[in-house]
């Protein structure tokens, strides 16, 4: 009886840290090069699944190279602009196709703080597509009201030089004096840079192991070669004194 009460125990005390942890980014990560800094960001695909998928077809198709923050308001957040309107660079017809989409509004009971990535939209629920905020405080007020979809996992140091950028409002929007630029954007998946380190580390360990055997090989052909010549050596001062 007291087992079956520790293993309960524990599989509360267990559940409840995964809960307070809050959901669990998955492996692909995506890097906005802005004209202040790299911003690394990643996904809640267990959280909204449309939104990352769309979210993510947008990188992959290069949407967000040459748009831009058109908001920066310190301690709020950091918006990016749609890439229909926010680029500077004309659209091909395959990257408009999925600008023009809009996305179900997926709202969910994770938290609106520092780092959280957090869909643009319109009064209608439903009108999310391309522009996203990123957290630059915690804002209580937008929880379960808007899609949250990823985090920032490096890049606060280029968060805050934009906090400290001149600003200006327009209406309920600060937006920064000068153009903050996604220059450009890329994308990779940890995993997989995980296994390329295990398998170059494998492949180091490898090349020494195989330079160790032939040093190892070179030194006993030395010790054979030292212990032969020492045997027909012998083997003639041998022979010499027989004679």
């Amino acid at each position: 009886m007291k087992i079956l009460w520790w293993v309960s125990l524990v599989f509360v005390i267990t559940n409840v840290g995964a809960l307070a942890e809050g959901p669990q980014l998955n492996s692909p990560r995506v890097v906005f090069q802005t004209n202040y800094g790299d911003i690394e960001f990643g996904f809640y695909p267990s959280v909204a699944p449309k939104t990352v998928y769309h979210i993510f077809e947008l990188v992959r198709l290069g949407c967000y190279n040459t748009n831009h923050f058109f908001r920066v308001d310190r301690g709020f957040v950091a918006q990016v602009a749609d890439v229909a309107s926010g680029r500077s660079a004309p659209m091909n017809e395959e990257q408009r196709k999925e600008a023009e989409k809009t996305i179900v509004g997926e709202f969910s009971d994770v938290k609106h703080v520092r780092g959280i990535l957090s869909m643009g939209r319109y009064s209608d629920p439903d009108s999310a597509q391309s522009s996203f905020s990123i957290l630059l405080g915690d804002a209580p007020h937008l929880d379960g009201q808007y899609a949250i979809f990823g985090k920032v996992t490096k890049g606060d140091e280029t968060l805050r030089k934009l906090e400290e950028l001149p600003t200006r409002r327009e209406g309920i929007f600060v937006m920064p004096v000068e153009r903050v630029t996604i220059l450009s954007s890329y994308y990779y998946d940890t995993e997989l840079e995980s296994c390329e380190r295990e398998r170059g580390i494998l492949k180091r360990r490898l090349a020494a192991s195989a330079v160790e055997i032939e040093r190892q090989k070179i030194g006993d052909q030395k010790v054979f070669n030292t212990v032969y010549r020492a045997m027909v050596k012998g083997r003639k001062e041998g022979k010499e004194d027989k004679e």
